[in-house]
């Protein structure tokens, strides 16, 4: 069985291919489903923009395959959740992935609590066009400075330490971070999804 993942992100990819590697399901990225072009994230809500991958890769897919999408944002206490869904384009729609790590960091500049929550949510779409939705999330800090060079594509990687460990995500082996991490908890429920 396939399942055309929406997204181009080789960090965020590797790590879903992760979760899914030990079940019979294949997992296509949008270039490996040749799939060209993304959707235009506009939604108001990680729900929404989601929804608006999953059925782009859907609608130019050849419509026999399942398709799903995660959004993630980061949302900081300090800051009254921000970014939340604009997490990847907080610095701009062309910044870097260091330059969101560094405008993060000026943001949170002389902030006290550096609390955050990290959330996922995925969208599950049938070849019949049944929709399905799983959620996860984690609590963790954002540390004044960098532990590391950021994942590709993944700016706050350096600087989230979730809550009960003593790691940033960039210095955690793949299985490390899948265990606890916000996208590895909403998509074991869509494994168990397929195994019920």
């Amino acid at each position: 069985m396939k399942i055309i993942l929406s997204t181009r992100n080789p960090s965020k990819a590797l790590q879903i291919k992760t979760i899914f590697q030990d079940t019979p399901i294949e997992i296509l990225t949008l270039d490996e489903a040749s799939i060209e072009g993304e959707a235009v994230e506009d939604g108001k809500t990680l729900e929404e923009n989601a929804f608006k991958k999953a059925d782009y890769a859907l609608e130019k897919s050849d419509k026999s395959s399942w398709v799903m999408a995660d959004d993630t944002g980061i949302f900081i206490k300090a800051l009254n959740g921000e970014p939340g869904v604009i997490s990847a384009r907080w610095a701009g729609e062309t910044a870097t992935t260091e330059e969101i790590t560094e405008y993060c960091l000026e943001r949170l500049e002389g902030k006290y609590d550096r609390s955050a929550i990290f959330r996922t949510v995925v969208v599950l779409i049938s070849p019949d066009r049944e929709q399905y939705l799983f959620t996860g999330e984690i609590a963790g800090k954002i540390l004044e400075t960098p532990r590391c060079e950021p994942q590709p594509k993944m700016p706050y990687s350096p600087l989230f330490m979730p809550d009960g460990t003593n790691k940033v995500w960039a210095e955690m082996t793949i299985e490390e971070e899948n265990k606890i991490s916000h996208r590895g908890i909403a998509f074991r429920k869509v494994v168990e999804f397929f195994k019920n």
